[in-house]
């Protein structure tokens, strides 16, 4: 039992599998919160927490992680900075473009789909030949209906259920840069339908997602330190034929590192709860 934040830089991981209502709350942020609503400390400060939608989810996910990594890793980036009919979100153009940089600087091949090039074929398409996938968009919980929850594309919605039938292997990591991915249904809360469940369901081992609304400007910040995290030393591996090699199993401590550093620099009051709370490792 934990009397203070452990001070060693390796945390131990805990899996939260909330049922009901509780899948709803934001278990990684409890804690203890003082009369201003500032927080005092909290279980993040504890552990490195995931999310799964049921056990036997994350039970195939450890039986799919293969012993070792020997294909070189590709990034597919998808940004969708002006999409129809809903509010622009620039700095997701600014996301993309600097993990793709960093990530080429590296020596991982990447591929982005941006603005007119993001259509809902093409980027079913090159889900399928990239094991990596980083979404910069909006995105929805549909309140009528959760399969046709999904990711705004220039053509169109990327509906969950589309995801969900594809059904691809060798796939690792989703990183879901946008809004309320990994948010529940009311009328179905024991199911846990919503995007980041439907990429484990075709196949991702891990899936960075949020639980609602993100600010914008704060993507970038998020994504460039998971990613530094992912590249820093033993995170990365070499692969047979020289290609680096990112290891998903570490995307959690990842997700884990780029949120301290939102968390040092914003702070622990109230109105800052609301920008690093949302974002939610599930998976491996």
């Amino acid at each position: 039992m934990f009397q203070s934040p452990p001070s060693g830089v390796h945390q131990s991981r805990i899996w939260w599998c909330p049922t009901g209502p509780l899948v709803f709350l934001p278990i990684h942020a409890a804690g203890i919160y003082g009369k201003d609503r500032t927080l005092g400390s909290c279980a993040s400060d504890f552990v490195i927490s995931s999310y799964t939608p049921t056990i036997s989810v994350l039970i195939s996910k450890f039986k799919d992680v293969p012993i070792e990594i020997q294909a070189p890793t590709r990034l597919l980036l998808i940004s969708q900075p002006n999409t129809r009919n809903l509010s622009a979100i620039p700095a997701t153009r600014e996301e993309t473009h600097k993990v793709r940089d960093t990530m080429e600087n590296a020596g991982i091949h990447t591929l982005l789909l941006e603005d007119d090039t993001a259509t809902i074929s093409r980027v079913m398409d090159e889900m399928k030949a990239y094991g990596w996938v980083h979404f910069a968009c909006h995105a929805i919980q549909d309140a009528e209906d959760s399969l046709k929850s999904g990711i705004h594309l220039d053509d169109g919605r990327l509906e969950l259920l589309e995801i969900m039938k594809l059904r691809m292997e060798d796939t690792n990591h989703a990183f879901l840069s946008a809004c309320q991915t990994g948010a529940g249904d009311e009328k179905l809360s024991d199911e846990v339908v919503h995007l980041a469940a439907g990429m484990l369901a075709a196949g991702y081992r891990s899936v960075v997602a949020t639980m609602w609304s993100i600010k914008d400007r704060h993507g970038p910040e998020v994504a460039m330190d998971f990613y530094a995290q992912l590249l820093d030393g033993s995170s990365h591996v070499d692969s047979p034929i020289g290609k680096k090699c990112l290891n998903s199993a570490d995307a959690a401590s990842a997700l884990d590192h780029a949120v301290r550093q939102l968390r040092n620099k914003i702070g622990d009051k109230e109105d800052a709860l609301l920008m690093w709370v949302p974002y939610v490792h599930y998976g491996v």
